[in-house]
């Protein structure tokens, strides 16, 4: 906004009578403080005020007078800089350099000597230095809250854990005393003592966390603690579910989530859909009964990958996969001809999928006639008609895709990563619905040839 000349004057000679920048805002509704400043200076002629000489430069005596209010006598900050004509960062300057050398520079560059309290005002300033280091602390002690418990700024530091207050008086008492800490924080000393005793004493949990960190990291770093309590069971290591929880929580042993736009396959009704046998019934009781299929997208810098996979609705063993750079029909029905691969003369197995264009081609649906398959869609835009697919794919990228920097992976390491998982998949990772066990081992105990 531009203001003529007579605006500038008129707000100069009101700087001049009345010597307070906010009352010249307050009572003309303009400028802005910077604004003032620059008429001052750069129309002197306009402006002629004795009682202006001080407000750039304030006196020592000053500024103790305006900390003690604002820091002593509890006045809002923002209100007495408006009232004095200085902004809050200056009121904020001159408490942290008196708290630094309790004592003010004289302005006056000629001076060489500082300005201290007199002796009337000694007790006033003692309080003031008192409730400075006092505030100081709570500062303190509130940034250990946030940095090394990780909790909310707005935490009851006195409802803290005892533990928890333990460990931020060991971060600070080099700098304040034991007792002063202990009050803040509302901690007994003997209380302080014994956390300390205990913090120090051997981990009784030390080898089964060094075990829990191991076999997180072994298994792609994809485990949470549920799996992780499995793992250990079947070793025979008996501990609780909550004991492993808080152990990965004090390791940081947690598993990385994205989301990301997912890959759609279907190109319109190319040929007639054919009926949804499974209907959502992904429970089968032996293997080579059902099996469901689709392709997933993978996008990285070096360009993308799809991943296609059959998987057996048994145990959610994948059957067959195969892993190219473009979706097209060698990728899905190269996949299907090794799955039929591996079926006995007798097994015909229904295969589900969604209505993508893969599986309404006229190749594929060749491929599944000659070996007997009977087909099985999913409706129109209806993913939870082939859930347990993407319930596969959800697994699949969370514990091996999303989280994960992949700029420097060409794409034919990327799909050797995909290809390893798969495989990790079927022989080492565990599931909770299989009672703790791979697809491999699962087939294994209950007698079926692998």
């Amino acid at each position: 906004m531009k203001y003529t000349k007579e605006q500038i004057a008129t707000a100069l000679q009101l700087l001049g009578s009345t010597g307070s920048p906010r009352k010249v805002i307050e009572i003309l509704g303009y400028p802005s403080n910077p604004m003032l400043y620059h008429w001052r200076k750069k129309y002197p002629e306009l402006y002629t005020s004795p009682q202006m000489n001080h407000w750039k430069q304030a006196s020592p005596e000053f500024k103790l007078e305006i900390i003690q209010r604002c820091f002593i006598d509890g006045e809002n900050v923002k209100s007495v800089s408006e009232e004095i004509g200085y902004t809050p960062s200056s009121i904020y300057g001159w408490y942290r350099r008196y708290r630094k050398k309790g004592i003010f520079p004289s302005m006056k560059k000629s001076d060489k000597h500082t300005v201290t309290p007199n002796a009337a005002n000694a007790e006033n300033i003692d309080d003031l230095k008192a409730q400075m280091l006092e505030m100081q602390m709570e500062i303190d002690i509130l940034k250990e809250t946030i940095n090394v418990l990780k909790k909310d700024p707005g935490v009851d530091q006195t409802a803290l854990k005892n533990r928890e207050k333990a460990v931020i008086i060991d971060a600070l008492k080099s700098k304040y005393s034991l007792p002063d800490l202990c009050k803040k924080l509302s901690l007994s000393r003997s209380s302080y003592y014994y956390q300390e005793t205990v913090m120090r004493a051997e981990d009784k949990y030390l080898e089964i966390r060094k075990r829990i960190v191991q076999l997180f990291h072994m298994n792609r770093n994809t485990f949470g603690y549920r799996k992780i309590h499995m793992l250990l069971h079947n070793e025979g290591i008996i501990v609780s579910e909550k004991v492993v929880r808080r152990i990965m929580r004090q390791e940081q042993l947690t598993v990385k989530q994205k989301r990301t736009k997912k890959y759609n396959s279907y190109k319109g009704e190319i040929t007639p859909a054919v009926e949804n046998i499974v209907n959502r019934d992904f429970h089968a009781e032996k293997p080579n009964q059902k099996w469901i299929t689709d392709i997933t997208e993978f996008s990285i810098k070096s360009g993308k990958v799809y991943l296609s996979p059959i998987i057996d609705c048994l145990d959610g063993m994948p059957v067959s996969w195969t892993i190219g750079t473009s979706p097209n029909a060698e990728l899905t029905n190269t996949m299907l001809r090794k799955a039929i691969a591996t079926l006995s003369p007798d097994e015909k197995p229904i295969v589900h999928s969604d209505r993508g264009c893969h599986y309404r081609w006229p190749e594929w649906i060749k491929i599944m006639d000659e070996a007997g398959l009977t087909r099985s869609m999913s409706r129109k835009g209806c993913s939870p008609d082939n859930s347990a697919c993407e319930g596969f794919f959800g697994h699949l990228k969370t514990e091996m895709f999303y989280g994960y920097n992949w700029d420097d992976y060409s794409i034919d390491e990327f799909i050797q990563e995909v290809n390893d998982y798969m495989q990790w998949y079927c022989r080492d990772r565990i599931k909770t619905t299989l009672g703790g066990l791979s697809p491999l081992d699962y087939r294994r105990s209950i007698g079926v040839c692998v």
